[in-house]
């Protein structure tokens, strides 16, 4: 189920769904696929097991999902998690995440 979260990506310029996830070993950056009722998404997901949270940037989605049901499958991991300095730095680092996503499901 798809949740409300802090709003901070959506405030960078790259809003996320948001959904629990409750492996502690799963953590980084990751391309992934987002299936929403019958339609699939391209992504770039984070797994951060300190918040036992995994928010996609899904490439693509117009509509709103808060409350609706979804799948995320993390199909390739891109790069472990980091910490920035600024959201500069940060959004440079998002950038960099959905052209190597991006370029993944070219492939």
């Amino acid at each position: 189920m798809v949740q409300e979260g802090s709003k901070r990506a959506r405030a960078l310029g790259y809003p996320t769904v948001n959904i629990t996830q409750d492996d502690p070993s799963v953590s980084g950056v990751y391309a992934a696929v987002v299936r929403i009722d019958k339609t699939i998404y391209h992504a770039v997901a984070f797994a951060d097991p300190s918040r036992k949270l995994l928010e996609a940037h899904v490439f693509g989605l117009s509509e709103g999902v808060y409350g609706r049901q979804l799948s995320i499958e993390l199909v390739e991991k891109i790069r472990e998690t980091a910490t920035f300095s600024d959201d500069e730095t940060l959004k440079s680092a998002i950038d960099d995440d959905i052209a190597k996503a991006r370029e993944y499901f070219k492939n």
